[in-house]
């Protein structure tokens, strides 16, 4: 190999490692004022971020058990997502098991309040972002499935595009699971609260072209019956929406896979809503 070889190898080389590692990956801390509380996100923005120029925003919301970094340490594609769709991305902690509610019973877990209303604020104020439902999308895995359609459902003026992977979209057939009692009171005991706080018990508030949605789910996931019967029942309601299952179970490889079509499905929504 000749030197000057050498030399363009290295060169190229040198271009591909700054251009994975090109996004900007920050830890911060935010407050809620109404869980009197210090929250820690990470914020990804993209290489070409330099305050010049608005850009839209994903809230990417993890799943139980898991915190604001679960979504960065375990899927890689990340560090390259916020570069290959022109997004600012957010991870926001949504407590160990809050299933982003604002919970009945405990005031500690305020978790609506805090992504819909908190966060959404705090991050326009520090970033140069689109400040409108128009800008906005909200996506997730498992509990922050199950959180991102019902954040988008209840707050259609903060966000325009919403998303669920293998999402708990129906809490009711799990009673006991996932610390829900304790957010929610025992469905025996305080069965309005699961009605009325279940996703897919929330589509009367949704119209035709209303929210721009997609949902996916592998056809091997626990979660699968209850997103096919979300399916069913907003193609029954004429609901616009993609809807994606593939053979897959409830784990990671599954949802590296996913997140690219949620991503992509958003930034389409946000090109669109550009062009208007």
């Amino acid at each position: 190999m000749t030197f000057l070889r050498k030399i363009v190898i290295a060169g190229l080389a040198c271009l591909l490692s700054q251009a994975v590692w090109a996004v900007k990956i920050d830890t911060v801390e935010t407050y809620s004022a109404s869980m009197k509380k210090s929250i820690k996100a990470v914020i990804i923005t993209p290489d070409s971020y330099d305050g010049s120029r608005e850009f839209p925003v994903v809230y990417l919301l993890h799943g139980y058990g898991d915190s604001y970094n679960g979504w960065v340490k375990k899927a890689p594609f990340m560090r390259e997502a916020a570069d290959l769709y022109q997004t600012i991305i957010v991870c926001p902690d949504g407590g160990f098991s809050s299933w982003y509610w604002d919970s009945p019973l405990d005031p500690t877990m305020r978790y609506e309040t805090y992504v819909s209303n908190e966060l959404v604020s705090w991050v326009d104020g520090k970033y140069k972002t689109i400040r409108s439902r128009a800008g906005r999308g909200i996506t997730g895995l498992s509990m922050g499935g199950h959180g991102a359609l019902y954040l988008a459902l209840k707050h259609q003026d903060v966000f325009g595009v919403a998303g669920s992977m293998s999402g708990g979209v129906d809490i009711r057939p799990f009673p006991n699971n996932w610390d829900m009692a304790k957010r929610l009171g025992k469905y025996a005991e305080a069965p309005e609260n699961w009605e009325k706080n279940t996703v897919i018990n929330m589509l009367h508030l949704l119209t035709p072209n209303s929210l721009a949605l997609i949902i996916d789910c592998g056809s091997e996931d626990f979660f699968y019956r209850v997103n096919n019967n979300l399916h069913e029942k907003l193609a029954e309601r004429n609901i616009p929406h993609d809807y994606i299952s593939r053979p897959g179970g409830h784990n990671w490889p599954y949802w590296n896979s996913a997140v690219s079509y949620q991503l992509l499905f958003m930034k389409q929504y946000f090109d669109k809503q550009k062009s208007k």
